[in-house]
Parts: structure tokens; sequence; C-alpha cells
């Protein structure tokens, strides 16, 4: 589009999560400042526009990101935050919304677009652009502007000026006012693939290929989880060693060992079991999926593997859906406030009964 002269005057990067999809952006909008662009399409690096991009400091770039309000009630708009920003983009390039609100100073607050920012943009695009053909408006993540921001940005869109671009890169594309997803062009990444990301994981964690694929597939291509996941390998760790636990008690109908595993489990606090409960139902997928025999079709991690090697063909076609449902509602009530330990005792009851299905 920038080497043919046919860029859009608004484009919609929409991408799965952890994608790399900022970074694409971001090199979009720096090769369509570039002074020196390469015969390979790509930006020269060196030529000030570039440099000025390195630095987050391009005058015809401005950037648009969600915020947390101020509490002095004053006006809030993304420029307040630029320091954060910038160390967020240096530290952490594939942008990993869930630290976000800690950088932010909220560990647990709900950043969004204020109809403060779309003032300002407006104001900031009203000037020529200063150093390049072209003044570029980048926002991260529309999806979650305010009402009144989304529609004073649509005005922007109705009416854009010549020198403008706008480049919007969001990972929940139905969550974006429909008259301004419909004014863009829109461009859709897929997610990395899972040998990809195995490769990466293993270069900067030095795990092996089993774990690195496991960790890359379970996060279904988002970079920042399955590297996340990497580091909390004793978290994987303890969660099968409860599996196994459950499973092994249940087979041997040990009530005492159940009730005692019930107990453990429902210590962990309210977020740390569901999260158990999730990894339960993984691991009676994966235990099935054994059973066909195809191990391309298979993704756990050493640990896993060891148990299941031999585990696997109590997971069958009479017990399988069963199982991950029993294991679905047990979730389902302790996210509704249930007492854990009533709620986690029955689902090991249930289970002694159908692990021998």
């Amino acid at each position: 589009m920038v080497a043919t002269g046919h860029v859009p005057h608004a484009l919609l990067l929409i991408a799965p999560e952890g994608s790399g999809e900022m970074m694409l952006a971001r090199a979009f909008v720096q090769y369509l400042h570039c002074m020196s662009p390469t015969p390979d399409g790509d930006s020269c690096g060196l030529c000030p526009a570039c440099l000025q991009h390195a630095s987050f400091n391009h005058v015809d770039t401005h950037f648009i990101f969600p915020v947390l309000k101020k509490k002095s009630g004053g006006i809030t708009i993304s420029d307040d935050f630029l320091p954060e920003w910038r160390s967020f983009l240096t530290d952490d390039p594939w942008m990993d919304f869930q630290r976000w609100p800690a950088i932010l100073g909220k560990p647990d607050g709900q950043p969004r677009i204020y109809v403060d920012d779309a003032d300002e943009l407006r104001r900031k695009l009203s000037y020529t652009a200063r150093t390049s053909p072209k003044k570029v408006a980048l926002v991260w993540l529309p999806e979650r502007m305010m009402e009144a921001a989304a529609n004073k940005l649509l005005k922007l869109l109705e009416e854009p000026s010549d020198d403008t671009v706008f480049v919007m890169v969001t990972n929940s594309p139905a969550e974006i006012l429909p008259t301004i997803f419909s004014r863009t062009q829109r461009i859709e990444l897929k997610r990395l693939p899972d040998e990809t990301l195995a490769r990466m994981l293993m270069e900067d964690n030095g795990v092996n290929h089993a774990d690195a694929l496991a960790a890359a597939h379970n996060a279904e291509g988002n970079f920042p989880a399955a590297r996340a996941a990497i580091k909390s390998s004793g978290v994987s760790k303890k969660f099968l060693e409860l599996f196994v636990w459950l499973m092994r008690s249940a087979y041997t109908r040990k009530i005492a060992d159940l009730k005692l595993w019930s107990e453990k489990v429902a210590d962990l606090g309210r977020d740390s079991e569901c999260r158990f409960l999730s990894y339960c139902q993984r691991m009676v997928r994966e235990n099935f999926i054994l059973n066909l025999q195809r191990q391309e079709l298979n993704y756990l991690d050493s640990g896993e593997q060891a148990f299941s090697s031999k585990f696997y063909p109590f997971i069958n076609e009479r017990n399988v859906e069963q199982l991950i449902n029993e294991f679905n509602q047990a979730k389902i009530d302790i996210e509704g406030n249930g007492n854990a330990k009533i709620i986690l005792f029955d689902l090991a009851i249930k289970i002694i009964i159908l692990i021998k299905a």
C-alpha cells in the first residue's frame, strides 16, 4: 500500500492477542514515514524519522491508548502517561495487556480511552503534518473506547484530511463501534504457529521442545501467555500433582484422601481453584486424544507425558464428556461463590464412579 501510494485513511489490524500485532503496526507507521526505505520494503532505521520512531518521539505520530482516569477528576489523555507508555513498549514490545494496569499504578484497574483523548486528537490533527507527508494516529485497542470517545472519533473518520492516516490495532473487533468498524480497511492477522512460538520459547527460556510446544499450544499462539506459563512452571507442576492425587485416590476409592484433597485445593483460593479445574479439563481432553495414538495431536509437557503414558486408557468415550462437564460445573459453582470444600469433595466422589466407567 505504501509503495503504490494507496494507503487507506483508516486501517484496522485485527489479530489474536499476543501475536505481535502492535509491532507490525509500529513497523508500518515507521515505514510510512521513512525517508530512505530499502528496496526490499523496509524502513532504513537510520534516517531522522526512523530514529524518532525508535525513541517513540516522532512528531507526526500520535499515540492513543487505554489509561486510568485521574483521581483529581481533571481531563485524562494518553499524553499524560507517555513515560509509562514508552517504558512499556521498550520493555515488552509484545504488549501484554495484563501488565499494563499495574504499570499505570493500579493492577486491578480497567484502562479505557476517554472522550478527552478524542478531543485532544482532534486538536492535534487540525495541524498539518510537520516533517512527513502523512500524520498518523496510532490507536491501541479501540474496543476500549468509552462511547463518547468512539462517537467523536467517528466524526474524525467521516471527514478525514488528506494528510491523516488512522492505524488501529484490535484484539476484539466485535466490541468496536460498528460505524467505526465499517469505515476502516481491515487486515486480519493469524495467530503465531505453535512451532514458531515453541522455537522462540526455547531460544529465550532454554526449555525443551516438548514443554515449549505444550506451552505454545495451550496459550493459543499468545506469546506473552506462553512465556508466562513457562516461567510459572512451578504452578503447573503443582496442578499436575493435585490432578494425579485426585485420579489415583478416586481409582482406589480412598475417601479420606479425597476429603483431604478437596481441602488442599480449597486452600488455593478461588482464582487458583478455577484455573486448576480448567487444567483438569485440559488433562482429560489430552488423555482422551492419547487413545488415538497420534502423538502430533497431543500437547503435554514432559511431566504430564510421564503420568499420562499409563493413565490415558482410563479416559475413554464412555466417560470423557461427563468428566469434562463435572469439572466445568464445579468451576461454575466456585465462581458463583459456592463453598469450595463441599463442591470439590462432591466432585471427587463423582470421579470415583466415572474413572471406572
